[in-house]
Formats: structure tokens, C-alpha cells, sequence
């Protein structure tokens, strides 16, 4: 049997506070305001087309967990991107094409920013539109695909630091070391 859906205002007060609390962890109090109102006004809207009350909490969860993304779609780069600066000229992305060309893009974009241009994770994850987690996993994930593609042996590292080539067997070119 179906649970009924609540009044709206029932709705409203069992949930507010956990939205709030979801926003303001997600893009900090000063916009959370902001996509609060925009939250509820989105539900509110749909409210009458509910068809039972089940699962109201993930409802509008999802509601404010989209109003954070389509904010970080809106969002332009703020401040300038830094001078990178190769020793031969060349860009990094260029040095490392050759390895990352059969890569997904998420994780040759993550491995181009880290290894090339040695932006921290953070940073790689605001510019692939996720987090910081995700962003080392993708560059973590690009480096054992490229391993197991040149046919090296995988090794264990954390991607915070270059992989060191195993005794005996250090390769010609520094590029191989990934």
C-alpha cells in the first residue's frame, strides 16, 4: 500500500533542515540561501503530482543536489589560469599525447593536469566538474591503464607521487615512468 503524501508544510518542516545542512556542505553557506529557496520552490511546484509519499527525504535531496550542479554548470572559472611553462617549449599535454592518447577523457585530462602541469587534485577536480576524490582516483586510474597498455608491470604508489621504475629496469625516456 502506498503512503499518502504529506501536506506540503509537513513536508517542508520534516526536510529543511537536512537540505540546508546538504547545501551549506556542498557550496557553503553563502549560496546554500539561495538554492534552499530554490529547492522547496521546485518541489513545491511538483508536490501536487506526486503519487505517494515514499522516499520524500531522497526526493528532495536529489532536488538540491541538482540546483548544486546546474550552479557549477552556470559557473564561469574565476581568475586567470597560471603561465604553465615547459623546459623545451612544448606543452604537457603534447609530451604526454602519445601516452594518454587511448585513455578515457576523464582520465587523460586527469593525468595531463597532475603529471603535466602539477595541479593538485582539487584543482583537477574543479576543472572536470567533480571533487577532489574523484579527480585522484581518474588520475590513479589513467596511470594503471597506461601501465597495463605498455605491458608494465603494475606497482603499488599513491598518485602523489611519480612512480619509481623497479631496480635494474629504469627506462630510456622519464616519460615511461608513468
Amino acid at each position: 500500500m502506498a503512503v499518502a503524501v504529506p501536506p506540503f508544510e509537513t513536508f517542508y518542516e520534516s526536510h529543511k533542515t537536512e537540505v540546508f545542512r546538504f547545501l551549506v556542505s556542498r557550496i557553503g553557506r553563502d549560496r546554500a540561501e539561495d538554492a534552499f529557496q530554490e529547492t522547496f520552490l521546485r518541489a513545491l511546484r511538483a508536490y501536487d503530482r506526486l503519487e505517494h509519499g515514499e522516499h520524500l527525504r531522497a526526493w528532495a535531496l536529489t532536488i538540491a543536489n541538482r540546483i548544486v550542479l546546474d550552479g557549477a554548470r552556470r559557473q564561469r572559472p574565476q581568475g586567470a589560469m597560471p603561465e604553465l611553462v615547459t623546459e623545451d617549449g612544448r606543452p604537457a599535454y603534447e609530451e604526454l599525447a602519445p601516452l594518454t592518447d587511448e585513455l578515457p577523457p576523464k582520465e587523460r585530462a586527469a593525468v595531463v593536469l597532475r603529471y603535466g602541469y602539477d595541479l593538485a587534485y582539487d584543482e583537477i577536480g574543479a576543472a572536470l566538474g567533480s571533487n577532489e576524490a574523484a579527480a585522484r582516483q581518474a588520475a590513479s586510474a589513467g596511470v594503471r591503464r597506461i601501465r597495463s597498455q605498455s605491458g608494465a608491470r603494475p606497482q603499488t604508489f599513491t598518485p602523489d607521487e611519480p612512480p619509481t621504475p623497479r631496480r635494474g629496469l629504469a627506462p630510456a625516456n622519464p616519460e615511461e615512468q608513468l
